[in-house]
């Protein structure tokens, strides 16, 4: 095999468990939008939102995937399309437009704060510490997570949000542009993740390695694709496909 030059790794569920973390922001962001606003009007002797948590959080989710919908190159930008709904649905309550963008944007900079409250595995900085000794590394994610605000983003000089490419994965140009910026060819470079659809098979199409992250799986797989049930089995592999011809 030619011989490694760069990694690059998906995010969420790849480098930590996203499932926990992602509802607490959904529901945490919200429902700070809901108190905040509540005392603001309160403060003004305005009447409170006809809005109930409950009814807002469901409508929020409805206009979300309405601006998807009407906007479908802006599918994969999940702040943009959070950003549109909340401020379409504070309009419809009556704030101003420009109270509505305010409380919007409020809104989606306590979504990044809780967003980012990832607990890396155990292994990762280890992992990402020693392999950034070898290998060029970059993030290519579809999540909206800011990164910079991550302690792992040291290790990533090139972190490529999909969505806000207007190219989620599958499509290829988030791989194609974190490769341009590596400056390393696709036969030279492996990305890790743990969806088949989003990951290994836009990688293995570009003809990258592919370190698949499943917990179960004994089919078959095609070349350059390799099955590990946890990131920290990674080293491992990159050893022995190094030893080989």
């Amino acid at each position: 095999m030619a011989s490694l030059q760069a990694i690059t790794f998906d995010l969420d569920d790849t480098l930590w468990d996203n499932q926990g973390v992602m509802l607490k922001t959904e529901e945490g962001h919200y429902r700070w939008l809901i108190e905040a606003l509540a005392v603001w009007r309160k403060t003004r002797h305005e009447a409170p939102l006809a809005l109930s948590y409950q009814q807002g959080l469901a409508d929020y989710l409805e206009r979300r995937q309405e601006w998807a919908k009407r906007v479908p190159e802006r599918r994969g930008d999940f702040t943009w399309l959070r950003l549109r709904a909340l401020e379409a649905q504070l309009e419809a309550q009556g704030l101003t437009r420009s109270s509505a963008l305010l409380w919007a944007a409020a809104a989606m900079n306590e979504f990044h704060r809780l967003r980012v409250q990832v607990t890396p595995h155990a292994e990762a900085a280890g992992l990402l510490s020693a392999l950034s000794e070898r290998y060029q590394l970059a993030a290519i994610t579809n999540g909206n997570i800011h990164l910079k605000r991550q302690p792992l983003a040291a290790y990533f000089p090139v972190a490529i949000a999909a969505g806000e490419l207007l190219a989620p994965k599958p499509d290829p140009k988030p791989f194609l542009t974190a490769l341009e910026r590596l400056n390393v060819a696709p036969h030279r470079a492996m990305h890790v993740g743990d969806s088949w659809q989003e990951d290994v098979v836009p990688a293995q199409q570009l003809g990258m390695h592919a370190a698949w992250i499943a917990a179960q799986g004994d089919q078959a797989l095609p070349a350059r694709i390799h099955r590990i049930a946890h990131v920290k089995e990674l080293p491992e592999l990159i050893e022995w496909l190094e030893r080989r011809p």
